[in-house]
C-alpha cells in the first residue's frame, strides 16, 4: 500500500466516525436546585449550560435573598 491509499482510507475512517457521533442522540444532564421560599415571587438566579457537542449540561440554582423593607 501506497501512502496515498492509506490516507485515504484513514480519511474515510474518519468521516464514518463522524457520522457515527452525529447519528447517536446527544446525551444532557439537566440539574435544578430550587432552595427559594414559596413565597418569593422573583427569586434570586444562577443558569449555565455547557455543550460539548457530545454531551451537554445544564444547571439552575435559585434562592431567595434577604431584601430591605421587608
Amino acid at each position: 500500500m501506497d501512502s496515498i491509499s492509506k490516507r485515504r482510507i484513514a480519511l474515510a475512517g474518519g468521516g464514518a466516525a463522524l457520522l457515527a457521533l452525529t447519528a447517536m442522540p446527544s446525551t444532557s444532564a439537566d440539574i435544578q436546585i430550587l432552595t427559594h421560599e414559596v413565597t418569593d415571587t422573583a427569586p434570586r438566579k444562577f443558569k449555565a449550560a455547557v455543550n460539548l457537542g457530545i454531551m451537554a449540561v445544564s444547571v439552575l440554582y435559585t434562592w431567595t435573598a434577604k431584601r430591605g423593607g421587608r
